[in-house]
């Protein structure tokens, strides 16, 4: 017993022994801090200094009245520009499904077409009387009752009581709109704000986004609301709480109809939220808000200087603080323009959503603008209905109440089928496609004569699988490190080809489990540079600051980058660039034919490279990418994000750049 009890010592001290010495090896990482913050810690200092001259440019502003208007005016001119195209007025072909009586009120079931066969579900509520009376645009958070909400059943029930005519709608993907479902009505996804995120991506791919295609139902609603008979349309506003209270900020915004607001929980990507809590659900995402200089501020500014109210909960996970500093850099204008009066901020002791206390002063609000009532709100026991009461479609789904629904889903797909139609042809004309649609991209490598500065510094060596690699950090100013390893052939003879290999996993996932292809190469005579482009490798965020609901694992990098104007796929071009730079400054690798190897993440960026730069005399992919618009036909897909840029269907797609490089692009996994 004694013998097996030592044998068992022996062989776990041998373990403990084999796990140290094979810990204090050097490993691939070149970074010595900790890299995964990298990428993140670079954004953000991007997008300070993007809002920099915010600061400057506000209080320029607040010294008049007129320099406040032009501000006022200068911002909502970028809003409109990021918002992006909108589609034509076609007919609402409004239909009322059901009414249901109340004790003072109607409520109407009501449907419409925001666009042809893309159906709005909303309910009216209708004070009993007679007279016009002034209109109200309810619109919801992201809760996926919508407006069978509790709370938003009694806000519109305490304004009809009150005299207004209240719509409240259902905005894309929640209440009786889900976007993604089988056949059965059955969503296909977690709900509605993962759907936000997916179309917002798929919208983004067209030069759109989400927060403009519920702009749109919500401008089409309002047109519904104007054909009201008991609706007197010199009276109309308009409020929201949370996810509600952005569409609302959204639009009141660029309706000039619109007389006075309420946001309560109100919350946009600006720069300090984007810093505190990351990037939002994709209805909040405005891909070039942050080139635009566009803050959480800038919506409300952009109303002023009509009356509006702000409501906020003191322990609210929406930061406080923030919506304080909102209210006080909207009031510098509201002040230089001479209604200080017109703006409020309404704070309670509670949480997120509006309550009761926010409900009963936002109705106030409304009485006092619209009726010139001052008098406080005080409200009773409300006879809320039930989700099936004031269901509007006969299934409770429009995807399963219409067969000819077309969904957000559906309409994408549709235009990049027939913007495929009018891509260009001969590799010529992409490449002029290319160079004309990248945003923020400018050549890192200008002419032989004045290459871009780059700091190369070389580090301790690493041997691994018999592999003896020199690591390397690079350094471009105004991008972050780009960290690498290089393996030279044997022997004093220069290398014939340099290979630059980019894979999915990083560096190190190469020489897990392919360093005998990077032993193959070194004994044709090439030289092999691992190296990991932003974001990827070891500088690849943690799955911890990625909520899973996002359906992709670099939302929080991939949307911060879309805010500043420069998508991911654009800065990894860049580090791709900053690469061959290392390559044409380093002996013995100067002068030497410049390949790519490319996996995953890292394949349409080395595409872009390779069509952009014909020096590239060859790229490698482990297998062709599904294009943009296959992503498109799968609008439930995973990280779509990381390869999203801007309206670049307008433009080309990847099959355009396979076509381009014709024998330059080679699809297989050996040397």
């Amino acid at each position: 017993m004694a013998a097996r009890a030592k044998i068992g010592l022996l062989i776990g001290l041998a373990v403990l022994l084999g796990q140290a010495a094979q810990a204090q090896q050097p490993g691939p990482n070149v970074l010595d801090w900790k890299a995964p913050a990298t990428l993140s810690t670079y954004l953000l200092q991007q997008l300070h200094a993007q809002y920099a001259p915010r600061a400057a440019e506000l209080d320029r502003a607040a010294q008049s009245a007129a320099g406040a208007a032009a501000y006022r005016d200068s911002v909502r001119a970028r809003f409109r520009r990021v918002l992006g195209p909108l589609p034509v007025r076609t007919p609402l072909r409004a239909q009322v499904t059901g009414k249901l009586q109340q004790p003072g009120f109607q409520i109407e079931k009501i449907i419409y077409e925001s666009t042809p066969h893309h159906h709005v579900t909303a309910n009216l509520y209708v004070p009993a009387g007679k007279g016009k009376k002034p209109g109200v645009l309810l619109f919801c958070g992201h809760e996926q009752e919508s407006k069978a909400t509790v709370s938003y059943q009694k806000t519109a029930i305490l304004l009809a009581q009150h005299g207004f005519v209240v719509l409240v709608i259902d905005p894309i993907s929640q209440g009786e709109r889900m976007q993604l479902t089988d056949a059965a009505g059955k969503s296909l996804t977690r709900g509605g704000t993962t759907e936000h995120t997916l179309m917002n991506a798929d919208a983004t791919l067209l030069g759109q986004n989400t927060p403009g295609e519920e702009f749109w139902d919500n401008a089409r609603s309002l047109d519904y609301l104007l054909t009201r008979p008991e609706v007197d349309t010199a009276r109309l506003g308009c409020l929201g709480n949370s996810g509600g209270a952005t569409q609302t900020a959204y639009f009141m915004a660029l309706e000039p109809r619109m007389k006075v607001a309420a946001l309560c929980s109100y919350v946009a990507s600006g720069e300090k939220n984007l810093e505190l809590t990351g990037p939002a659900d994709g209805c909040v995402q405005l891909p070039g808000a942050g080139r635009a200089h566009l803050d959480i501020a800038d919506w409300p500014i952009m109303f002023a200087p009509r009356p509006l109210l702000i409501l906020a909960g003191r322990y609210d996970f929406v930061d406080y603080t923030q919506i304080e500093a909102t209210t006080a850099e909207t009031r510098r204008i509201y002040q230089a323009l001479g209604k200080a009066e017109q703006l409020d901020l309404f704070t309670y002791d509670d949480g997120h959503g509006i309550s009761q206390p926010k409900r009963e002063v936002a109705v106030a609000w409304f009485r006092r603008w619209f009726y010139g009532d001052a008098a406080p709100v005080r409200e009773g026991n409300l006879p809320v209905s039930t989700t099936k009461e004031l269901q509007c479609t006969a299934t409770g789904q429009v995807n399963t109440a219409f067969r000819d629904e077309a969904t957000l889903a559906t309409q994408h797909l549709t235009e990049a089928q027939q913007l495929a139609a009018r891509r260009p042809a001969t590799a010529a004309e992409i490449v002029a496609a290319v160079r004309q649609q990248q945003l923020g991209y400018a050549p890192a490598i200008t002419s032989d004569a004045q290459p871009a500065r780059v700091e190369i510094r070389p580090l301790d060596t690493l041997r691994r699988a018999g592999l003896t690699l020199r690591k390397f950090v690079l350094r471009r100013p105004g991008e972050p490190p780009l960290p690498l390893l290089l393996a030279l052939p044997a022997g004093p003879a220069r290398p014939a080809k340099v290979l630059i290999w980019l894979a999915d996993g990083g560096k190190g996932a190469v020489l897990d489990s392919s360093a005998a292809q990077v032993q193959a190469y070194l004994q044709q005579g090439t030289a092999v540079l691992l190296a990991d482009l932003r974001g990827l490798g070891e500088t690849a965020d943690p799955s911890s600051a990625v909520d899973p609901k996002y359906y992709n694992r670099e939302y929080r990098n991939a949307m911060l980058a879309l805010h500043e104007g420069r998508p991911l796929p654009i800065q990894r071009l860049a580090d791709i660039d900053i690469l061959q730079m290392f390559v044409r400054n380093t002996d013995p690798l100067a002068g030497a034919p410049v390949e790519l190897r490319a996996s995953g993440r890292a394949v349409g960026p080395a595409l872009h490279a390779a069509v952009l730069q014909p020096a590239i005399t060859r790229l490698t992919v482990d297998k062709i990418p599904p294009s943009y618009q296959e992503l498109m036909a799968q609008p439930a897909s995973k990280n779509v994000y990381s390869e999203v840029l801007p309206g670049v269907l307008r433009y080309y797609d990847l099959p355009e750049l396979e076509r381009a490089l014709g024998e330059r692009l080679v699809v297989g996994k050996t040397p």
